[in-house]
């Protein structure tokens, strides 16, 4: 396989990122229009926290995608320019959309919880992208570090690497049947969306590991330390769906 992947439709060759990240936004908005109708609160109300939240996830996935990738200022200007031009990363747009969501929510005086409809958007629509990252290959910064193991993969610079993205896009189909599953039983409104971050958070910061990434502060990276501050915040909000719904 060579990488990147260009994807044939008819006459054209798309590049797998663009093709991807354009399928999981178009199906995680199908999704998330489709489930806001279950939501409790005014069609003007939610469509001021999609806005807040689109918003918020942009600003978070560039601010937090620099952090991480600090080390390029004294290494390679070309790709620095390259990375503040595309680059954005998933956790940085889930806490920037968090904040960009609670502000909106704080000027509209909305007090519960809007965060369950956008869980199986979510992850969804990141399982999709990650297809994508894969595909996309070594211009991506996706993939792991090398490894012996026998499905390492060549993503082009003669290096066996552990394929993190596949990695993600495994636990992200266990994460959904798993949701499915305990969206059966009874629990506290907003505590899905807790449940889904401090999830896909932990096995952010543990992935994050076999990652060739900066790792400048007590050896994690700047993605590892916003997921753990985040896990720590939410610590006791794990949900206890112990009741089956009737």
């Amino acid at each position: 396989m060579t990488f990147p992947v260009y994807i044939g439709i008819g006459s054209l060759r798309i590049h797998p990122h663009i093709l991807f990240e354009s399928l999981a936004y178009a199906t995680a908005f199908r999704l998330l229009i489709k489930r806001v109708r279950k939501d409790s609160i005014t069609p003007s109300q939610r469509t001021s926290v999609i806005v807040g939240g689109m918003i918020g996830a942009l600003i978070g996935a560039k601010m937090l995608v620099w952090l991480q990738h600090i080390d390029l200022i004294w290494q390679n200007q070309q790709q620095l320019l390259l990375l503040l031009l595309q680059g954005k990363t998933v956790v940085g747009a889930l806490l920037g959309g968090l904040i960009g969501v609670e502000i909106t929510k704080k000027i509209l005086g909305i007090h519960q919880s809007t965060g369950d409809v956008f869980v199986f958007p979510l992850t969804v629509g990141t399982a999709i992208g990650r297809i994508g990252c894969f595909l996309t290959g070594l211009s991506d910064r996706t993939y792991g570090i090398a490894t012996t193991l026998p499905w390492g993969v060549d993503f082009g610079d003669g290096v066996p690497r552990h394929p993190t993205q596949l990695y993600e896009i495994l636990f992200l189909l266990l994460l959904i049947i798993f949701l499915s599953w305990r969206s059966r039983f009874q629990y506290e409104n907003g505590e899905l969306f807790k449940f889904y971050l401090i999830s896909y958070f932990a096995f952010r910061f543990l992935i994050d590991f076999i990652k060739p990434d900066f790792h400048p502060f007590l050896g994690l990276s700047a993605i590892q330390i916003a997921c753990l501050l985040t896990i720590l915040y939410y610590r006791r909000s794990i949900p206890q769906m112990v009741q089956l719904k009737n």
